[in-house]
């Protein structure tokens, strides 16, 4: 009997001892309840500033994105605008240092004429002297005859110029056309009177022969040199044309250039706010992920403060000889009771 009596208040004490633990912290739970529930209170607050300012930034996020595209999208527009002018200048300058090309092998050309020609002309004037040698004029025949045959060239040409370029009345013009008829004439005249009085001269006609080869050479290359400079100077102002149009589209290219960089300097400026905004956003929801996990931690905690209660109100009913369902060994068993 002894014994028994012994073994019941051990039982008893570890009952007491169970019952006092768990009285202990069902009633620190409920102190910590009370405190959770003012936390939760502030943490509904501030999440619902938290996503508040998360609207809010990231509203001005999207308008700082769409600006950002925007600015790149006029960047690359600028861009092909740029590339297409310059492609455009450096076709241009290609095409002009063609004809500066062509300008300096018709500027060769021409100086190559014009020695030939100077040198046709240094034997012309050679062989002139000698034909004036071989046909000297007579004073005699100068009294007789009236001007030189150089002379009446000279007048010829002087009239013929005036009746070209002069502001002439009508009867003025005609008499001047047919004085320069008469003077043609006489010089045609003169030229074969001394042709037929130098016929019998071989070396007078070998002269002559060589004079009007040589002057018909220095003649040609004359045509050629004219006929090249003309080349020349075409390919020259074409040339100055082409590099005008170059340098207008580059200033284009320039101007091009400057809306790039501006646009560009724009859209790295909106990126960055943009990044900035989005980072912000992160830390936020960072933020409000925490008082989340807190607030269910919460939740956790309080469901079981509210099983442990259960757990004690059963406790008492078998303390008073209750008899309990198996649903009440359960909830003793979850709240550590057994």
């Amino acid at each position: 009997m002894e014994v028994q009596q012994n073994s019941e208040e051990v039982q008893q004490e570890e009952v007491e001892t169970v019952e006092n633990d768990v009285i202990e912290n069902v009633e620190t739970e409920e102190t910590e309840m009370q405190t959770t529930e003012e936390d939760e209170k502030e943490s509904a607050e501030r999440l619902e500033t938290l996503e508040e300012k998360r609207s809010i930034v990231n509203n001005d996020a999207d308008k700082h994105r769409k600006l950002r595209d925007e600015y790149h999208a006029m960047t690359k527009e600028w861009k092909s605008k740029r590339d297409a002018l310059n492609s455009q200048v450096r076709e241009l300058v290609t095409e002009a240092g063609k004809c500066r090309d062509e300008r300096d092998q018709f500027n060769t050309l021409v100086r190559e004429a014009k020695a030939q020609r100077d040198e046709w002309n240094v034997k012309v004037s050679e062989l002139k002297g000698k034909l004036t040698e071989l046909r000297p004029e007579k004073p005699e025949d100068k009294e007789k005859s009236g001007p030189s045959l150089e002379e009446m060239k000279r007048n010829l040409r002087r009239m013929e110029l005036e009746q070209q370029t002069g502001v002439l009345t009508k009867a003025a013009d005609d008499k001047l056309v047919k004085l320069i008829s008469q003077l043609a004439k006489q010089i045609e005249d003169r030229e074969s009177e001394m042709e037929s009085s130098t016929e019998h001269n071989a070396e007078y006609k070998e002269v002559q022969s060589h004079f009007r080869e040589a002057k018909a050479a220095a003649e040609g290359f004359h045509t050629e040199m004219s006929k090249n400079a003309d080349l020349a100077q075409a390919a020259h102002e074409k040339m100055i044309s082409l590099y005008d149009q170059a340098d207008r589209l580059r200033k284009e290219a320039d101007g091009a250039q400057a809306k790039l960089v501006e646009y560009k300097r724009l859209g790295d400026e909106e990126h960055r706010m943009h990044i900035e905004l989005v980072r912000s956003i992160q830390d936020t929801d960072r933020e409000a992920s925490t008082i989340r996990n807190r607030k269910s931690n919460a939740r956790k905690k309080k469901a079981e403060a509210d099983n442990k209660k259960e757990a004690k109100e059963i406790f008492e009913r078998f303390k008073n000889g209750d008899k309990l369902s198996t649903e009440d060994l359960m909830a003793l068993q979850r709240s550590g009771y057994l």
